[in-house]
């Protein structure tokens, strides 16, 4: 039977289950990726299992995110994450190293392998042929004890590219496109699988920009064939022996097929304030710019960063620009240097950032109140630059730089240049001596403590009746940075109690003080949502910080994947409506109860049933916010359905 090379390698790692798309399926985990803002808590869970060593392959924590050290929080952090992986059997990638994904794909990622991350762009990888999923940390240190990681077996699509980018356009614009046709939501349990004569003349760095920003689309992951591009750039790493030819079988049946013509795509923006609003630029040209941020994990390789520089050799910054630039890799920062190209990048007036995350999330360069600040980012939430006034636009690296010597979203295309050819180099710089093998000698490291870091916190077991007030009701498309936001707030990862004090701060600041005041009364806090709630980051601290305050139910009218799994795995119940207008019949502070939740859950049986069926949900409301003694109490049928328990 022809099978799609999505199935090939699943099948391969299979440990649980049937390869059936709808079926829950266990895979065993070769490699596993941790980054500092994820990686804390996830050391903290795997050593609470009291396992010796790591079981996998390879697993890898890497010091990415939150690298500028206001206050010791986060060095303290570093050096736990240090210790952790010396006496566990981990590699250790310091600060300054680079970001994760960029760092994994060039001297870790192997195809037709499976890479388990606790960080949402995990999907990287697939560039080189990888199934790469991004997860919570819980998982992810599940997946590093040995244990198989569970996930509804996907059904696949298959983006069969066709053409040739031309001159002015991206990889960037690419999936820019695709953002465009699938959208932010609906895309749960699916896996986007490239093929097709296009894919060909596309390198392994265009194809990671790709695969990374569609975990934009809720995808599982995405994946390329591993072929002679793989080969080329694993040889220019050298480590041509990792290579493997990995394609889906030509007859392979996929439940969706999309064809893309790269020859019909024009530049593209990601306009405020979702990845999913998708422009032309020629749409907006002429839009005055303040900021122009180029890095981050989706456009920091050595060809995105050559293409700035060669773009604006000779060329000034604009006077009312600020001009950042953040290098994917130690490794990219040093081809620059000594190929000339940084030298040329600081003749513009570039502010030089070091190999890390910074900008992309929040953590510094926040723009100016009301700014205009176009990135080559991946996410551009409201408020998650920093400045919740400012507008963010996601770009490619040529209409970035389009816009710094402009001052204004200038299409590429309108350049009074010819377009730069950017050659893949033969032979990449080999330099690891910021990766730290974890010691032969485990039994001699001593475990650093900081004063930030606590125990993971306890929860209570789930109750039979769940009686709770509504805490607080949000709209559709709400993330983990709307939940528990990134940036200077995530110094207090490893302090559940005090980063729970910024919950959903971006949307209703007096979230925490309501659900304080609940909580301490014996009731259970409940939260209400609205489509595809917890988009982006695999922030397992948007599901464990509200288990700290005490909420036991998310209802919404669907999830995300990934935090639906984090929201699970600390004991709370998402649910689903059923009917999606029911939303709209309930109202924050509205208390609710839900009798027999554990019976419910366990007829279930891990499948969506239905309370209208299985019990009826009681319902309470408060008729003047002014007058709170002022009640009227009815029940109704919620005609929901349970999410999985």
């Amino acid at each position: 039977m022809p099978k799609t090379l999505t199935q090939k390698i699943l099948e391969r790692h299979l440990v649980k289950g049937e390869y059936e798309p709808g079926n829950e399926i266990g895979i065993r985990i070769d490699q596993t990726l941790t980054q500092d803002a994820t990686g804390t808590m996830a050391c903290l869970q795997f050593e609470a299992m009291g396992i010796d060593r790591v079981k996998t392959d390879h697993s890898v924590s890497f010091v990415d995110h939150n690298t500028i050290q206001i206050g010791f929080e986060n060095a303290d952090d570093h050096r736990y994450l240090q210790t952790v992986a010396a006496k566990y059997g981990i590699d250790y990638s310091r600060a300054g190293n680079g970001i994760c994904h960029q760092v994994h794909l060039e001297r870790f990622g192997r195809p037709g392998t499976t890479l388990l991350g606790s960080d949402s762009h995990t999907p990287t990888g697939g560039g080189i042929g990888q199934i790469a999923i991004g997860a919570g940390g819980l998982d992810v240190a599940l997946a590093m004890a040995g244990e198989p990681f569970y996930l509804t077996c996907p059904k696949v699509i298959k983006i069969n590219l066709t053409g040739r980018l031309n001159s002015w356009v991206s990889a960037k614009d690419v999936i820019l496109k695709i953002l465009g046709i699938f959208g932010t939501k609906g895309n749960v349990g699916c896996i986007f699988e490239y093929s097709g004569p296009g894919v060909k003349t596309l390198t392994v760095p265009e194809r990671a920009t790709i695969t990374n920003m569609g975990a934009e689309c809720g995808v599982t992951t995405s994946i390329f064939p591993s072929d002679e591009q793989t080969r080329k750039f694993l040889r220019a790493q050298a480590r041509e022996d990792d290579w493997q030819e990995l394609a889906a079988d030509s007859d392979a049946e996929y439940s969706k097929v999309m064809e893309i013509n790269l020859s019909e795509l024009v530049p593209l923006a990601a306009t405020p304030h979702s990845p999913g609003n998708i422009s032309t630029v020629r749409e907006l040209e002429g839009m005055e710019v303040n900021q122009v941020c180029v890095g981050s994990c989706t456009n920091s390789s050595y060809r995105d960063l050559m293409m700035v520089a060669k773009i604006l050799k000779g060329k000034k910054a604009h006077p009312n620009v600020s001009f950042i630039l953040a290098p994917g890799s130690k490794q990219v920062l040093d081809m620059l240097a000594r190929n000339g190209a940084l030298a040329d990048l600081l003749e513009t007036g570039v502010r030089l950032e070091e190999s890390a995350c910074g900008f992309c999330i929040g953590n510094s360069q926040s723009p100016q109140t009301d700014a205009v600040s176009l990135r080559t980012s991946n996410r551009n939430f409201l408020a998650r630059s920093g400045t919740k006034s400012a507008n963010v636009y996601l770009v490619s690296p040529e209409t970035a730089a389009a816009a710094i010597t402009t001052g204004k979203i200038t299409d590429p295309r309108d350049l009074e240049m010819p377009y730069p050819e950017i050659a893949v180099p033969d032979e990449f710089i080999i330099d690891d001596s910021m990766i730290i093998p974890p010691s032969d000698d485990p039994e001699s490291i001593e475990i650093y403590r900081g004063p930030n870091i606590g125990e993971p916190p306890s929860n209570d077991p789930l109750p039979e009746t769940i009686a709770g007030v509504v805490t607080i009701k949000v709209e559709d498309n709400i993330t983990t940075d709307h939940i528990i936001p990134a940036g200077s707030r995530m110094k207090y990862r490893s302090n559940v109690p005090r980063y729970s004090e910024f919950l959903f701060e971006v949307l209703d600041t007096g979230f925490y003080n309501r659900a304080r005041e609940i909580r301490d009364s014996g009731m259970h806090n409940i939260i209400v949502g609205g489509l595809s709630y917890g988009q982006g980051s695999s922030r397992e601290h948007a599901a464990l910080c509200p288990m700290y305050m005490g909420v036991k139910v998310v209802l919404a009218k669907s999830f995300e994947r990934i935090h639906t799994a984090n929201l699970i795995n600390f004991g709370i119940v998402p649910v689903a409506f059923r009917n999606e207008d029911d939303y709209d019949k309930i109202e924050q502070g509205d208390r609710l109860e839900i009798p027999d939740i554990q019976k419910k859950i366990r007829l279930g049986e891990g499948q969506r049933i239905s309370f209208s069926q299985a019990g009826c949900c009681h319902i309470s409301r408060i008729k003047s916010r002014r007058n709170r003694n002022e009640r009227e109490d009815h029940s109704k049928n919620t005609d929901s359905r349970n999410g999985w328990g």
